[in-house]
């Protein structure tokens, strides 16, 4: 079990800051799903979440625990961009390799995404292609990036055009790479609890020659409620050093290009914290 208390601490508990992270990535999660991943007591959970909600954290509604839709709700990028921020930080240095001036590639609305715009602009001339509003306002102000922002219905949660119109202004496009993350990895596929995420998503990597999967290793061995991909769908995968041997040892028997960037003191982009 998740210890109550950090010794010392003088926020949330480890074990509430655990939860709250978890429910932050996951957007939507059953209490039952938060039981089995915490291994804890329905009677400790509610105290939890008790706790959470009072402070305006999360909102509880029958079974389920979601983030919410306003102003706080917005707030969970900066939340999430706080999280694994060594791990993402050496998770874009692999990825940012990959990248040849005069690509065209594109971002999803991760996080990981969003470090990974704060390495682009020493690359060279790039067309870049998001539906992230975040890294639009980045991006969109480098000389040498021409950036193709994709519209649709605005999702504060996320800080992305989603919808109907984002997924077809896609498919007029062509891809170079796609970068992307998602919230959960189980077994060898990928997952996400947001349906409307998966299909713009899914659009990217319908229309791009080469996929690259950034997810940092706190993601495996957890499940969301839909199904993205499978992990051979995408032409490589990147993440920490976090991953234990006999995950990394299954991927890469099941032909997954793997890739492992080890977790270092790097200088931490502040555009993305900001």
């Amino acid at each position: 079990m998740i210890p109550d208390l950090l010794p010392g601490s003088r926020g949330l508990s480890t074990r509430r800051q655990a939860v709250l992270d978890y429910v932050t990535e996951q957007g939507c999660v059953l209490i039952q799903d938060l039981l089995s991943h915490f291994v804890m007591t329905r009677a400790a959970m509610n105290r939890d979440l008790h706790a959470l909600a009072t402070q305006g954290l999360i909102r509880k509604v029958g079974e389920s625990v979601t983030t919410l839709s306003n102003a706080v709700a917005a707030s969970s990028i900066t939340h999430r961009a706080r999280q694994a921020v060594q791990e993402k930080l050496g998770i874009t240095a692999i990825a940012a390799g990959l990248i040849e001036e005069g690509d065209t590639i594109a971002l999803d609305d991760s996080t990981t995404s969003r470090f990974l715009s704060e390495r682009l602009s020493s690359i060279g001339q790039l067309t870049v292609v998001t539906n992230s509003l975040g890294i639009s306002t980045k991006v969109g102000r480098s000389r040498n990036i021409n950036l193709i922002a994709l519209g649709g219905h605005y999702n504060p949660t996320f800080d992305a055009f989603l919808g109907v119109l984002c997924e077809r202004s896609v498919t007029s496009l062509r891809i170079n790479t796609l970068f992307m993350s998602t919230s959960a990895i189980h077994g060898l596929s990928a997952y996400h609890q947001d349906e409307d995420l998966i299909k713009a998503k899914s659009a990217l990597m319908n229309m791009a020659d080469r996929r690259v999967l950034m997810v940092d290793s706190r993601k495996f061995g957890i499940s969301a409620l839909n199904h993205l991909a499978n992990l051979t769908d995408f032409d490589t995968v990147i993440t920490d050093s976090g991953l234990s041997d006999e995950v990394g040892d299954r991927l890469v028997r099941a032909g997954i290009n793997l890739r492992i960037a080890d977790m270092q003191v790097l200088e931490t982009p502040m555009a993305v914290m900001a």
